[in-house]
């Protein structure tokens, strides 16, 4: 008889939490988790998944104009945000019941409550219930980050936003990042004013400076407003019921909906983690070792509540690796290089490895090469709006250290193309591989 109720105990059944309770259940060990909300985590319930759909949504706005030029009779469609809104909640009720069987078929025991730490081995639940485990996980994700400004209480997050009830006919986005700028695309094509705030003077920091810049060209020519380098001082809710946001200079900005995308901090408060000695970086995230150890000896962390990269994909490689080291016998440790990533505004955004600066700070000298090109499907339906393809090279090597794309598709074709700059393939390997015609992805073989 073990002296503890469970093997592991892994507090959030998000995308991390979840990969790690069937793994390790699967390797033999006594596996619960807790989870206060739903089975899923942000990606499934509020995040990736039901984005995405949306996404896919917006699209149909440029498609079915489009197919015009392509012979379509297509007449005026009107838009139903509903119809929309209750699909995509439809399916991610569908996503949380999978979660749930996939645990449940595993044998792990799933306990919907809120649990916190009370020490190395020992968790409390909300109802009172206190449990002993041998190993704990923290796996709580993160949260919304909401600015300290008056009136904030009448913006929303993207935790809300899936739940409107109406779409919007003026909305205003807090932020520059990805979140930012998907819903922005987002908005936009169903109709909606968009107008994007950011307090600083650039969108999406830490992409290659073309793409960004040619996003931003982009979406001013689509109609979508940015206001930079604003300071916001506060929000006021008129009788109406409509908002306006104060600027400290400005003018101020009317809107239906603010929708503050300013950002995610590690879910850590609250847990008791300083009982069991847990450290904490400035920022609230969960420091780690390289096998997501945290300083107490008997607790892990997992995911985006840690100081590591925050992605779904990441969480979930985490997950695996943590459950095989503990409780595989098989010490695995992730590896963060080259590791892909993508905006879907509209049109999306990838890249992998390093932008041309970072490069040029890496190896002093370094080749580009580019492709500037307007996609056959544009050509015909008279749009004018044109892909970039960037290849950062190292040049005393010709390995390619970077790959980044904007324009239709760029996440897709990406994600193949990824495992041939994590493998440090060349430009000759890329020159040299035939190009698949007429595509978009072919100009990655074609670039001069």
């Amino acid at each position: 008889m073990s002296e503890f109720d469970f093997d592991l105990f892994v507090i959030g059944a998000g995308s991390g939490g979840v990969r790690a309770s069937r793994v390790a259940a699967a390797h033999g060990a006594k596996v619960a988790v807790a989870e206060e909300y739903r089975v899923g985590g942000t990606c499934v319930i509020r995040g990736c998944v039901p984005k995405k759909l949306l996404i896919y949504g917006a699209h149909f706005a440029e498609d079915l104009k489009d197919a015009r030029r392509f012979g379509w009779n297509v007449p005026d469609c009107g838009f139903e945000w509903t119809t929309l809104r209750d699909n995509v909640l439809g399916e991610v009720d569908r996503l949380e019941g999978l979660y749930g069987n996939t645990l449940n078929s595993h044998k792990v025991e799933v306990i919907r409550e809120r649990a916190t730490v009370t020490g190395p081995h020992g968790v409390k639940l909300a109802s009172g219930r206190e449990i002993t485990a041998k190993v704990i996980l923290i796996a709580t994700g993160a949260w919304p980050i909401v600015p300290e400004i008056d009136g904030a209480e009448h913006g929303i997050t993207s935790n809300e936003v899936f739940h409107l009830d109406e779409c919007p006919s003026r909305i205003v986005i807090v932020g520059g990042g990805y979140i930012a700028n998907e819903f922005a695309g987002i908005f936009h094509q169903f109709g909606a004013q968009v107008t994007m705030v950011n307090r600083g003077s650039d969108l999406l920091r830490g992409y290659d400076e073309q793409i960004r810049d040619r996003l931003l060209q982009i979406s001013m020519t689509k109609g979508i407003n940015f206001r930079f380098n604003a300071k916001m001082e506060r929000i006021e809710k008129r009788d109406d019921g409509t908002l306006c946001l104060h600027f400290e200079s400005g003018d101020p900005i009317a809107a239906d909906i603010i929708l503050f995308a300013t950002g995610r901090r590690p879910h850590s408060d609250g847990l008791g983690l300083e009982t069991a000695g847990v450290e904490l970086n400035e920022k609230g995230a969960i420091k780690v070792d390289e096998y997501s150890r945290t300083s107490c000896e008997s607790i892990y962390a997992v995911g985006d509540v840690t100081d590591r990269l925050q992605l779904t994909p990441v969480a979930i490689r985490e997950g695996h690796a943590f459950a095989d080291t503990v409780f595989g016998g098989n010490k695995r440790k992730v590896d963060y290089s080259c590791v892909p990533s993508a905006v879907f505004s509209h049109p999306p955004l990838a890249g992998v490895g390093l932008t041309e600066a970072q490069a040029k700070n890496q190896y002093g000298t370094v080749k580009v090469y580019t492709s500037d090109f307007r996609p056959m499907k544009n050509v015909l339906a008279g749009r004018e709006e044109r892909a970039l393809y960037k290849m950062v090279v190292d040049a005393s090597t010709d390995k390619v250290v970077g790959l980044h794309m904007i324009g239709p598709d760029a996440p897709e074709i990406l994600q193949a193309a990824a495992v041939a700059v994590k493998a440090g393939l060349t430009k000759q390997d890329f020159d040299d591989t035939v190009a698949l015609h007429p595509s978009m992805a072919e100009e990655l073989v074609l670039l001069k």
